[in-house]
């Protein structure tokens, strides 16, 4: 999410491969700390609450590192719009539909972000320009979310087909955010964990600001509701964050947005697991219609034996470099 690497050097090979894993695991968990976290707080409670966990985890970070933060009004501008449209719009849709669809879904649909991402950076920020392919990716993608929200099966229109559009409008939202990030802030030279933190804690502060409206209802808390709120926010939004920004540096954007493909599975198979939620056949097959247009999106199917795709690379910025 930033144009310069963070300052210490790249670990170790077992390290990343462990930190890419956990990046897979803990985000595909979030769909099932969200699911729990709403059984006793709101919506708004807990897009607050994960934002705001998160920004205290990268902000114990940044002290520790003595990190400093830019001083120019108009980065500080472009990372609030970011801390809007990257984390509060995106939460506080994804926990408002996860009151209506299973946590499996909502982790196929965070899938689709690679599309979202291939669109608006070609077609609204203009910073890539599409190819063919690409664009056949997109059409693609788009078929393979009509087979998810299977229209001949009937649609709820009170409940089940609005939270899909709102979590397709959260990954639109990210995508949004991403071409965002490569048209005004990809050389503010911030490290990457300044940037995360700014991007969290920013999105954070506004939370706070609207803490009259989000989170002053009643709440009910267990020892279950208050750890999957924890993991959700001082994981999933806090240190996965470091995780994945040293697999990117490591591995450079293509291998390290391959944690796409790995969070939908997690996410799935914990839905089933731990909630008993059911899996209709037309869920995985349009899941894997998406993973084939994010490839053709990508320009991925194509065979590159360049000595640079080879090499480790410092990445200006990822198309899963999503808080999930």
């Amino acid at each position: 999410m930033t144009a310069a690497p963070l300052p210490d050097r790249v670990p170790g090979h077992a390290s990343v491969v462990t930190q890419f894993i956990l990046c897979g695991v803990i985000w595909g968990s979030s769909f099932l700390f969200m699911k729990i976290g709403l059984e006793g707080l709101s919506a708004g409670q807990v897009a607050w609450a994960r934002l705001v966990l998160g920004a205290l985890t990268l902000g114990v970070f940044v002290l520790a590192r003595r990190e400093a933060l830019p001083r120019s009004i108009r980065v500080w501008g472009h990372m609030l719009a970011l801390g809007i449209s990257f984390c509060v719009a995106p939460f506080l849709l994804f926990a408002w539909a996860q009151q209506h669809v299973t946590s499996g879904l909502g982790s196929i649909y965070n899938a689709t972000t690679p599309i979202m991402t291939a669109v608006m950076a070609g077609l609204v920020f203009r910073v890539e320009k599409l190819r063919a392919v690409q664009l056949v990716g997109i059409m693609v993608g788009i078929l393979g979310v009509m087979v998810i929200i299977a229209p001949w099966q009937g649609l709820d229109l009170t409940q089940s087909l609005p939270a899909q559009l709102a979590m397709l409008g959260a990954t639109a939202c990210y995508g949004f955010s991403l071409g965002y990030m490569r048209r005004f802030v990809a050389r503010t030279g911030m490290s990457a964990l300044v940037f995360s933190f700014l991007n969290i804690g920013l999105g954070a502060a506004v939370m706070v600001l609207l803490s009259p409206v989000l989170v002053l209802s009643p709440i009910s808390l267990t020892p279950s509701i208050v750890g999957a709120v924890l993991a959700l926010g001082c994981l999933g939004t806090g240190v996965a964050y470091i995780w994945n920004q040293n697999t990117l540096r490591a591995w450079g954007p293509t291998r390290a947005s391959t944690v796409t493909y790995i969070t939908p599975i997690v996410g799935v198979a914990l839905g089933m697991v731990v909630l008993g939620e059911e899996v209709s056949w037309n869920e995985p097959v349009g899941a894997l219609i998406v993973f084939a247009g994010i490839l053709l999106a990508q320009d991925r199917l194509r065979v590159r034996k360049k000595r640079e795709d080879r090499m480790p690379q410092h990445p200006v910025l990822s198309d899963t470099e999503v808080s999930r």
